[in-house]
């Protein structure tokens, strides 16, 4: 007890001790308490309509060995858009034409810029809102060619504030908000960009604005007469990834603009369209469809899952899945007798950098612990691309249904963090994009007419001890990309 009081006299401890305090409720508010912006975290209303129209991109071999890249989903995009006659409204996370230099690849982002700007030379009262992540600047270390593009043919480009979301980098963002944030992300570019090797150099301040790890990360298209909701991002290097999306007409869009709305009035400024005086008709028809954002994601997956049981098959592909409340729902659906089939991606490659398999390979190792024998475990086979669909699909005898988009089953994608926007579908399995969607996973999993997946024990036996208790230290830290 004395040398307690005798250390309580020290100047020094008084001021850790002050450090400590300051640090704590730094991390309490700006991860727990803070508001979120108005807007975030929606959830619309339920809509039916008849149709959904169903698009992806898909690598694989096929039978002879020669490698295939059948993409549908910016082929689809960039025609809606040349159909737009009074506006378009996109929100997409990573957009620009940067890659590593090693393979070629498709032009998506200039081609997504020619498809808009064309339109706008075509429509002149056109009106058209990018929403887009400060990502593609580094947090303005340098200009964007294919924003600065956009800005010239007239397009309000907003660039989303991360500041006013939550932290979900806690320990880390604490220490740069009371420290460094009030310094802007000016300075000279000398660290090599973590994009892309071809891109340009960085600032440091704007590097370690990056470490928190924050993310506008929807991937949307909007026009008066159809809305996209997809897990595509109009990046080059991203180019030949495992995609998916969903194309819906009707009051969704109204939903769909709300949300968006609600971005950029919290990030900048914008000639939004005039949504409150715009009205689509109701539509009938057995498909009934929702749309969310950020943590009505989360509980709409965890409903779901919920929900399934004996004579029902649940098919996962994700690119992340971390999130342990939802690996819990997939063991608690299979324990009542569901099926579940999850298609992984390996988690090998990253913005052209080799990536050490997590957080898919410990996770998976979990799951296989379980010894549960309803629970089966196939990878996507990638080669340069990732396996990026994020993609639900609960086959019940009565009512099918899907829930897709930008979120990854993680922490970071589901927990009120990162802006996410997915759509909630469901119906009678009859009906065609049921069809589609079952076939798509039915597909994959079997390697139907080519090679797209492999056996558990493939990548598994890359799991050392080293990367185990990485992905540990990074779940326990919350410092990290999932």
């Amino acid at each position: 007890m004395d040398r307690l009081k005798r250390l309580f006299k020290k100047k020094w401890v008084w001021v850790v001790l002050i450090i400590i305090i300051i640090l704590g409720f730094t991390i309490a508010y700006h991860t727990s308490w803070k508001a979120l912006p108005e807007g975030i975290s929606y959830k619309g209303e339920v809509h039916e309509m008849e149709n959904i129209e169903f698009f992806r991109d898909l690598s694989y071999e096929d039978e002879a060995g020669d490698t295939v890249h059948d993409l549908e989903v910016f082929e689809e995009i960039n025609k809606t858009i040349g159909e737009a006659d009074d506006f378009i409204v996109a929100d997409m996370f990573l957009f620009n034409g940067y890659t590593n230099g090693k393979h070629e690849f498709p032009k998506i982002s200039e081609n997504l810029v020619d498809a808009i700007v064309k339109r706008k030379e075509e429509v002149k009262d056109l009106k058209v809102v990018f929403i887009t992540d400060q990502i593609n600047t580094i947090y303005g270390s340098y200009e964007s060619e294919t924003i600065r593009r956009l800005e010239d043919a007239g397009v309000d480009v907003v660039l989303t504030n991360l500041d006013k979301l939550r932290d979900s980098n806690p320990v880390y963002s604490s220490a740069w908000r009371l420290l460094f944030s009030w310094m802007g992300t000016g300075g000279s570019n000398f660290i090599g960009n973590p994009i892309a090797k071809e891109a340009p150099d960085v600032t440091l301040l704007s590097y370690m604005k990056l470490l928190n790890i924050k993310a506008n990360h929807r991937k949307i298209l909007v026009t008066e007469d159809s809305a996209i909701v997809s897990t595509a991002n109009p990046h080059d290097a991203s180019g030949y990834h495992e995609n998916v999306a969903f194309k819906m007409e009707g009051p969704i869009i109204k939903d769909i603009l709300e949300a968006e709305k609600a971005v950029v009035d919290y990030s900048g400024e914008a000639d939004f369209p005039d949504y409150e005086n715009m009205s689509w008709e109701e539509k009938e028809g057995p498909l009934k469809t929702q749309f969310v954002t950020e943590g009505k994601i989360y509980r709409a997956i965890l409903d779901e899952l919920g929900n399934a049981g004996e004579g029902d098959n649940v098919w996962l592909g994700m690119y992340y899945l971390a999130d342990k409340k939802i690996t819990e729902a997939i063991d608690d659906a299979a324990n009542r007798g569901a099926v579940v089939n999850i298609t992984l991606d390996p988690n090998k490659k990253s913005f052209g950098h080799e990536k050490p398999g997590l957080p898919n390979l410990p996770v998976a190792s979990e799951l296989q612990r379980l010894g549960n024998k309803n629970i089966h475990l196939r990878w996507y086979d990638t080669n340069v691309e990732q396996f990026h669909t994020k993609m639900l699909y609960v086959d019940h005898p009565e009512e099918d249904v899907i829930i897709a988009g930008s979120a990854n089953y993680t922490r970071r994608n589901l927990a009120n963090l990162n802006l996410e926007a997915d759509v909630v579908i469901k119906g009678p399995g009859e009906k065609e994009v049921f069809q589609e969607v079952d076939d798509y996973f039915k597909t994959i999993w079997s390697n139907k007419d080519g090679h797209y997946t492999a056996d558990y024990s493939k990548y598994q036996d890359n799991l050392t001890f080293i990367r185990y208790g990485t992905y540990y230290l990074q779940k326990w830290t919350w410092f990290t990309t999932y």
